[in-house]
Formats: structure tokens, sequence, C-alpha cells
């Protein structure tokens, strides 16, 4: 990403880095779509994006695309993907439309969705145990043609953007990512196999094999690829727009329905204040360390156990703007799957509305971090910048 070992300091966010970090949460990926075009709008341009599941679809096209060709693939892609409405006109009220998108699930899982996965003719427990097809009630071979169709995966592993996706072994349940600028290192390639690992949630999708080794979806171990990027960078100062399609905070359910939405808003949501919250004492614990080694005498300083607690003790300040797809009433646990042309529509809007909503308090990314070494906002939640996030 830089070849100067010690990159000058970001005087203020806006002037950092810039990356955009895509959770995984499938017919809702359309959210984060619509959040892209928008952060266009305001020339936000990300030299690296890392997405897990249908972030990591997300996050292909955008990479795989040259600048003016971006919204234009996302839009093919998610029109390619979701369903017309089977009836006009669209319900209204709160109980009849969450009935009309509970049939849109179902006929989605019954039939499929075009260009990204299709129903197993016969089903798989018919299929002898052991060969992929009992593994999985989806075929994804339709998914790798849309990636070949509409990524460039040449220009991909040229780096024009850094691209990471995140994946599970699924014999070790080791999480791996798929990072070009890392794999060009070893000589390695990123191709439609690597996107397609990312998003094999099963035991709808089927794991994608790599190397001999099996993979299935990220989000299975963890639906967010942060602390990946928070990992890999602590030389250059960063700005990241996380944008999440699951929140961790919610109200308390009244009914079945409810609580399966809320359980899988829990477990999938990324928890952007635990990572804040541990990042801070990794934050203090490296100060500590720098002022320590400040104090030494000078006939240790080049002691090679130093060397190493220096290398330990260097970071850089993160500003994390984060976008949450926050659920309407009328949505159910079927919203990750109902691919419903008019669902579709519905999240992509609120993703340009909430990165709108965003940037109305982007003088906050204008103004040096005082003392902190990561601030989250929380902009289109609250309307103003909150150092530390209040919501979720």
């Amino acid at each position: 990403m830089t070849d100067n070992p010690h990159p000058a300091r970001a005087r203020t966010p806006a002037e950092a880095q810039r990356v955009l970090v895509l959770q995984g949460g499938g017919a809702l990926g359309s959210y984060q779509a619509g959040a892209y075009q928008a952060l266009c709008d305001h020339d936000f341009e990300p030299e690296w994006i890392a997405g897990i599941s249908i972030g990591a679809i997300n996050a292909a096209i955008i990479a795989g695309n040259p600048r003016e060709k971006r919204v234009g693939r996302l839009k093919e892609f998610w029109e390619m993907v979701s369903s017309p409405v089977p009836w006009h006109p669209v319900p209204s009220g709160d109980r009849a439309r969450s009935l009309f998108n509970e049939t849109s699930a179902a006929l989605i899982a019954t039939f499929g969705v075009p260009g990204f996965f299709t129903p197993r003719v016969p089903p798989a427990p018919l299929w002898p145990a052991g060969s992929p097809q009992s593994q999985s009630y989806y075929d994804t071979a339709p998914l790798r043609k849309t990636l070949e169709k509409l990524v460039d995966f040449d220009r991909i592993n040229d780096l024009k953007t850094r691209l990471s996706v995140g994946a599970v072994s699924v014999t070790s349940g080791n999480f791996r990512y798929f990072d070009n600028y890392e794999m060009k290192k070893i000589g390695k390639k990123i191709g439609p196999e690597h996107i397609m690992a990312s998003g094999a949630l099963p035991p709808g999708f089927p794991s994608i094999e790599i190397e001999g080794e099996h993979f299935w979806d990220g989000g299975i171990a963890c639906n967010t690829p942060l602390d990946y990027v928070l990992d890999e960078e602590l030389d250059r100062d960063l700005l990241i727009f996380q944008v999440d399609l699951f929140s961790a905070r919610g109200e308390l359910p009244v009914s079945l329905l409810e609580a399966a939405e809320r359980e899988k808003d829990i477990r999938f949501s990324s928890r952007t204040r635990m990572n804040t919250d541990k990042n801070k004492q990794v934050h203090n614990t490296r100060k500590a360390l720098r002022e320590l080694i400040g104090k030494l005498p000078d006939y240790l300083r080049n002691d090679p156990s130093v060397e190493i607690l220096c290398e330990a003790s260097k970071e850089s300040t993160v500003t994390v703007v984060h976008l949450i797809y926050r659920s309407k009433t009328h949505e159910s646990s079927s919203k990750d799957y109902d691919f419903s042309r008019v669902g579709m529509v519905e999240h992509w809007g609120s993703g340009e509305r909430d990165v709108h909503l965003s940037m109305r308090h982007k003088d906050s990314l204008q103004r040096p971090q005082s003392g902190e070494t990561m601030v989250t906002y929380d902009l289109a939640g609250v309307g103003i910048a909150t150092p530390g996030g209040k919501k979720e």
C-alpha cells in the first residue's frame, strides 16, 4: 500500500487512507451498493475495500471496475439477482407487507435467484453421501458466470485497488483473508473462486475448493473485516466507512418472527463498540510502552528486545464512520434472503439516504482527533458525531 516505512501522519481524518468495509448480509447487500453510490457523490474513493459474504461480492465489483463503471456494474448485479414483484401494487401496512416479504422469500428459497444460485435437482438429501451435491441445497455455479461478467480480475490483480475478502476453512475452522496485495507477494491471484468462498454460507451454498482446501462463508466466524484492516495497517492513518447490514442494538421481540430476526441481528452484527473498546485498550498499552522506552538509559536503546518492543508500540490513527442498515418494521428474519426487486430498491435507497445524512456532519472529518487513536461516528443514527459511538 505504501513503500514509505514512515508515512506522514494525516492532519485530519479526511486526509487519511480511505477504506471501505462491507459486512455480510445477503439480500440486504443492496444497502451497501446504495451507500457506495452516495459516497461517490461526496467524492469518497476507497484505496482499500474489504468484504465478507455479500460484502465480498460488492467489494469485488467495485475493485474490479474503473471508477466510472462501478455504480453501473453494481446496479447490473442487483437488478440481475432481484426478482420483480409478483403482483401489483405492493401491499401497504406492516402486517400485509410482512406477509408479502415472507411470500417473496419463500418463492426465492424454492426457485433460487437468477445469476446467483439455483436449487439442486434432485434435492441434496437424495444425492449419495460424500458427493458435492449432497452438502448444500443450492448450486452457485451461476454466481461464477456473473462474477466473470461483471468483475475485471486482471484489474484486481494489477493492484489498482486493494481488495481483501474473508472465508473460513471447513476442515481447520481457521479464518483466512484472500488479499490481492498479500497474494501478489507470493505470486498468486484473486479469482472468482475466492469471492465465492467468502459467500459460501452453509447449508444453503456449497463449500468452495481453493488449492485443495474447502472454504465456507467468512460470516460463520466473523461477519465484518474491520479487525483485519486494523491488524494489517499500523503505519498509515485510516478513514474507514464501515457499512453493516445487521444492528447489534434493537427492541425486545414480541413474537416468534421478531425473536428469530433479533437473534440473527445479534449473531451477525459487527459489535463496533467492542472493537473500539479493544482498540483503546491496545492504544493505552502501546502508549505506556512508548513512554517506558523513552525512559530507558541510552545503553539499552539498541538492545534487540527493545527494538522488538518499539515495533510493537507503533500505531496509526483510525476514524470509523459507521453506517448501519436498521430494519423496517415489516421485515423479519427472512430479510437477508428476500431478493425481491422492491426490497432491493428500498435497501439501496436507505444506503444512499444514510450516507447523505452522515455527510451533513462531514466537518467532523476535517477536525484533528484529540488524543484518541480510534474514534467511531454514527452520524446517520444520532445526527451528530459521537466519538466511541452511542449506537450500533
